[in-house]
């Protein structure tokens, strides 16, 4: 169990949270949502106790507590396999050394009586441990999140950063402790392996807490719904839509109370100005002057700010903007794409499908420059302006730099009064342009990644899973702008919205080789 009491959070003067109060209790599933910079984040750190109250205690009760982060905690220079035992250090330590003592007695370096005798007392420990079958629980948690067994003997320094995140996951999923803190479980996952979490969370033999923007898997997961916001927490029992049909009725509700509340207000306010210099009528005046003061104003339910931005092409380009031909590459000798040949026209929105793994993100890297192909030709036309968003934009940013500064960079000398116009529709107002990246949860840092790119004039956009860890408000309103976008797009999504609604052309990227799957081709701009 999990209680949280009167839990208290300010900064810069102000506070984040103030007297949150809430029980989690034995196998719970919840979901944490809320607007951007409600606190979301702050408060599962605050919980796992990663970052200090200003009041207020957790008190965690009946088990140990596991926290995913939204940076990885992998050591690089370890086989996947190695590091996943890590995650379970005891029977790890006993494995270790048994075979220690298994190339001592080989050696002859020690008494062996005393070495077998420690064998065996080790062994009965792992046993009971349940050692034995580690194995197989590794192999079942890293399948389910989309790592092969070839994988298992790779250094985690050869996977990226969102298979990092996997790793740190998988950890985490290993050890099986009673309560866990989960902070964007699903921002680096794909479809199957999403599926494959989400049955994993609903099985779960332990209470979760966990901060998504992800509305379906919410959904099939969450068993009650925290809502942060304006400081509070306010629970909801049931699914994410049960939690929507519930915050619509009662904010309907505050709505009413709040009109009529309002009404009476006026009411007594227009007899207070009548009487106010009436003598005979000064006692009802004051006795409703100190009613008014005494009164507890209904507060009612503000939508959440947005995001609120459009793209805009820089500059007509040729009718064919791109020609690959014949593109092999290869990994460490390992085949990534596979005689690849692709021919993308001026207005066409092409979106780029198939398993992780595939060569999805290699082919966008190529076109992009960033590699360059084993074999074959890259021609762009003369006049595109190309912009490459990667999968993991945000880990690009210096964490030691503001907001300001870290678009700035992109800015091409726009000065800083448009550039702090840019960042308001990206909910950086005021004084928050100065705050360090750093400070930033991952959803500030995604959308400091998105308004970096947009600064940058283009006329053809490349992007590498664009929605991946945007909070739904951001995400809808990217989803927007690409479709009205005027200029070109070739993009790798695992997002229906992007394949159903905005792709002309919809390719399947699936173990090196492309084909066209889908056409929708609009008129020619």
């Amino acid at each position: 169990m999990i209680v949280v009491e009167n839990l208290k959070k300010t900064f810069g003067g102000r506070d984040l949270l103030s007297e949150v109060s809430f029980t989690v209790s034995s196998n719970e599933k919840i979901g944490v949502v809320g607007a951007n910079g409600a606190g979301k984040t702050t408060l599962l750190k605050m919980i796992a106790g990663d970052e200090p109250s200003s009041g207020g205690q957790v008190i965690i009760s009946e088990g140990e507590l596991s926290y995913l982060h939204q940076e990885s905690d992998v050591q690089l220079d370890r086989t996947l396999n190695e590091e996943m035992w890590t995650a379970l250090p005891e029977v790890n330590g006993i494995r270790l050394r048994v075979d220690q003592i298994e190339d001592m007695l080989i050696l002859e370096e020690c008494d062996a009586e005393d070495l077998v005798s420690e064998l065996d007392a080790i062994h009965d420990r792992f046993k009971l441990l349940g050692g034995n079958g580690v194995d197989a629980s590794i192999a079942r948690v890293t399948t389910g999140l989309g790592f092969s067994t070839d994988d298992l003997r790779k250094p985690c320094g050869d996977f990226s950063g969102g298979w990092r995140m996997r790793i740190s996951l998988a950890k985490i999923l290993l050890r099986r402790e009673a309560h866990l803190l989960l902070d964007e479980p699903t921002n680096h996952l794909d479809v199957a392996s999403k599926n494959w979490l989400a049955q994993e969370l609903a099985e779960y033999p332990g209470s979760i807490l966990m901060v998504t923007h992800d509305q379906p898997f919410l959904e099939r997961v969450a068993t009650r719904i925290l809502d942060v916001e304006y400081g509070k927490v306010v629970s909801y029992p049931g699914a994410f839509s049960d939690f929507q049909r519930s915050k619509e009725t009662r904010q309907a509700q505050l709505d009413a109370m709040a009109n009529r509340q309002e009404r009476e207000i006026a009411r007594q306010e227009q007899f207070i100005d009548r009487f106010r210099s009436k003598a005979t009528k000064a006692k009802q005046v004051q006795s409703r002057i100190k009613a008014l003061d005494r009164m507890d104003r209904v507060e009612r339910i503000v939508d959440s700010k947005t995001t609120t931005f459009q793209i805009k092409s820089t500059g007509r380009v040729e009718r064919v903007v791109l020609e690959a031909d014949g593109i092999f590459h290869d990994w460490d000798d390992l085949p990534a794409l596979l005689d690849v040949s692709l021919e993308v026209e001026r207005g066409h929105k092409v979106a780029l499908i198939g398993h992780n793994g595939g060569g999805k993100s290699t082919l966008l890297r190529i076109l992009a420059g960033e590699v360059e192909p084993t074999e074959g030709q890259i021609s762009w036309s003369e006049r595109s302006r190309r912009g490459y968003y990667a999968q993991h934009q945000d880990e690009t940013l210096d964490l030691n730099s503001t907001v300001l500064e870290a678009v700035r960079e992109s800015a091409q000398d726009q000065p800083d009064g448009a550039l702090r116009g840019i960042l308001g529709r990206f909910l950086f107002s005021s004084d928050d342009v100065y705050k360090v990246i750093r400070m930033l949860s991952g959803g500030e840092k995604s959308r400091v990644a998105l308004a970096k790119f947009l600064v940058e004039p283009n006329n053809v956009l490349l992007l590498d899973e664009p929605t991946n860890h945007l909070d739904a408000g951001t995400r809808d309103e990217l989803l927007s702008a690409l479709g009205e976008y005027d200029g070109t797009i070739i993009c790798a999504s695992h997002d229906p919205a992007i394949v159903d609604e905005i792709a002309t052309h919809v390719y399947t990227v699936d173990q090196g080789e492309i084909s066209l799957t889908d056409v929708n081709v609009p008129s020619p701009i």
